[in-house]
């Protein structure tokens, strides 16, 4: 019996939601601070907030992608700011291309 099917996919009903970890401005690559590490693939003005590094929800403290791989250093590159229940990457200084984003840890020590 020879039988041919016709697969119908319907259109979303929504717009479809894209995971971007990282703003298209930054990667991750070997740190020479520690492991892996932020860098910038542009240059980038102090004062920029970059984006969550982590989100608390009930007692949890998550981390995202942003915040699981910026390294401690005691003279950093950028701040956390608290805003509700998340916590944003902001510069403190201009980065440069190509260099580690870093930030001193308050949330725990390394």
């Amino acid at each position: 019996m020879n039988m041919d099917f016709v697969l119908v996919i319907p259109a979303p009903a929504k717009k479809m939601i894209k995971y971007k970890p990282l703003p298209f401005y930054l990667t991750i690559k070997k740190s020479d601070v520690h492991g892996l590490g932020l860098f910038s693939l542009t240059e980038i003005p102090k004062d920029t907030t970059i984006g969550m590094t982590h989100i608390e929800i009930e007692n949890d403290l998550i981390r995202t992608p942003l915040g699981g791989f910026i390294n401690h250093a005691d003279e950093s590159n950028c701040i956390k700011r608290k805003h509700n229940n998340k916590w944003f990457l902001k510069t403190e200084k201009d980065i440069k291309a190509n260099q580690e984003l870093t930030l001193t840890y308050d949330l725990y020590k390394p």
